[in-house]
């Protein structure tokens, strides 16, 4: 351990405790698959809209955006507005008809229409991999954290982060997702606006004699006030904008959470709440950010050799939490942060252990009629395979941005799970074949021209240029799925596509088969 850090470890151990404990508590209340999947839908609109938030609000916006503005400035903040722009898409399109149409995932609610084999199918292997690519921002944010107030090898802690959230969704369920997310989600946008107060308070409360200081310590001077890379490549700032607005409505785990509710009408408070919570954290960025900018940017205590950030970019805010609030704002912040972590990386897993075992093996492979103990022993087995494969892709990416990562998952959710999701509730001539075939072609494009891009083609495999320079590529593959699905059905024939057609008319009152 650093001796450096001890307060931070101290606080480190007091949250990890506390969420133990939760977990603990959890555990006796979780009864039955509905507890286990949806918290036994009696969590509040306010409680919701904080976990909600509290998905969003993670270490990725926080660690990542803020390294984002610390390097590029203003372009960075692209992505803090982009993020909270998508729950409203969320309310007007989804929440209320997700909320009574569904039972545990967003399978449940496309196949009140579809055939359910293929739907299911579908739906898990694409919420899968977007629970996968999501957990690699999680997993390089908590990896890198842990190595900097410990001081041991990123990949034990990578163990270590994979570990405690096996344990959290195995034995605690929704009900201790939920609560962690709460409470993280309190304590984050608490450290942040203390923060944010404590940068302001050292330039006398003058936001501009911030921004001058940061103009004053960054290589590109009065430029990082203003947008650069995106006006440069103006397709690439589109594609960003439909992937991070349309990305958060297929998001498997951020879906989830309108079935824990009561009825439609919390569902929609839960998406009020989650907006303002969320609106208040990503304008506390600006600040943040540019504050990193003056005050780490200009000291030596923060950086290596190289004059980059110790511990690397992502780290930067928890260089600035030191420099206005010294050892006890650093270990609360870095505390949160790796609550917040936990807390994501179990609403992902539950997500993603969901995926299998209710679609797949109570849905598919039992026909609906598989035992509850087995289907909550395949949940808790899936979690654990999902926790290795979560550490294996944390180390793979060590080296990324994490907010950059978080715009490449939202380009996949909303090429795949979206348009599906989109035209089962409102286009009565979806069919099974189109919603099958426009969701695959949707998903399979998005993960080759990100594995395409800059990300994996440049950065992990080491290549000189991308094979496409568009990034995210959600400007190509969502049309691309809307297409493919509308094609596919207006030209479907037979009987399956005319039951399918017929089906939209009643879904106002249905419920998941």
């Amino acid at each position: 351990m650093s001796s450096d850090h001890a307060i931070a470890i101290a606080f480190f151990f007091i949250f990890v405790l506390m969420t133990l404990c939760i977990t603990y508590w959890a555990a006796a209340r979780t009864k039955s698959k509905h507890d286990f999947y949806a918290a036994g839908g009696k969590v509040t609109a306010v409680q919701n809209g904080l976990a909600i938030a509290g998905d969003f609000m993670s270490a990725g916006a926080l660690l990542g955006l803020t390294a984002l503005v610390y390097s590029k400035g203003f372009d960075g903040l692209v992505y803090a507005v982009g993020y909270a722009t998508g729950m409203p898409v969320v309310v007007f399109l989804l929440a209320t008809r997700l909320r009574k149409l569904g039972k545990y995932t967003f399978a449940d609610v496309v196949s009140t229409r579809l055939s359910e084999r293929p739907i299911r199918i579908f739906a898990a292997c694409a919420s899968l991999c977007i629970v996968s690519l999501y957990l690699i921002t999680q997993m390089v944010g908590a990896g890198q954290l842990i190595k900097l107030l410990f001081g041991i090898d990123y990949i034990y802690a990578e163990f270590l982060v994979g570990f405690l959230m096996i344990l959290y969704v195995a034995y605690g369920g929704m009900v201790a997702t939920t609560w962690v997310q709460i409470i993280k989600a309190v304590m984050l946008l608490t450290g942040t606006l203390l923060m944010s107060f404590l940068v302001l308070k050292a330039f006398g409360f003058s936001f501009g004699a911030m921004l001058a200081a940061a103009v004053k310590n960054h290589a590109r001077g009065a430029a990082i006030l203003a947008p650069q890379g995106m006006v440069k490549d103006p397709l690439s700032a589109l594609s960003l904008g439909l992937a991070v607005m349309f990305g958060t409505c297929g998001l498997p785990h951020i879906l989830m959470r309108f079935f824990t509710v009561p009825d439609a009408r919390a569902a929609r408070g839960s998406v009020f709440w989650a907006a303002t919570v969320m609106s208040t954290f990503f304008g506390l960025v600006f600040i943040i950010g540019f504050g990193s900018i003056a005050l780490v940017a200009s000291n030596p205590i923060f950086l290596d050799a190289t004059g980059k950030p110790i511990g690397g970019g992502n780290m930067v805010a928890l260089h600035l939490a030191n420099a206005v609030g010294g050892d006890v704002l650093l270990g609360f912040i870095s505390a949160v942060a790796f609550a917040t972590i936990l807390a994501v990386v179990s609403g992902l897993t539950l997500a993603g252990s969901s995926a299998f075992s209710h679609d797949l093996y109570a849905r598919v492979f039992c026909k609906g009629a598989a035992d509850p103990v087995k289907e909550a022993r395949v949940s808790r087995i899936s979690a654990f395979a999902l926790g290795v494969i979560a550490i294996a892709l944390g180390i793979a990416f060590q080296t990324l941005n994490v907010a950059y990562m978080i715009s490449l998952t939202f380009s996949v959710a909303c090429s795949s799970t979206f348009p599906v999701l989109l035209l089962a509730l409102y286009w009565n001539r979806l069919t099974t074949a189109g919603a099958v075939a426009g969701g695959s072609v949707g998903l399979v494009s998005a993960i080759l021209l990100t594995a395409a891009g800059p990300a994996v083609w440049v950065s992990i495999l080491g290549h000189a240029a991308p094979l496409i320079s568009i990034d995210p590529p959600a400007i190509i593959t969502m049309p691309l799925a809307f297409i493919t699905c509308w094609l596919v059905s207006i030209f479907g024939q037979g009987e399956h596509a005319a039951v399918d057609r017929a089906n939209l008319g009643g879904m106002s009152g249905a419920t998941a088969r």
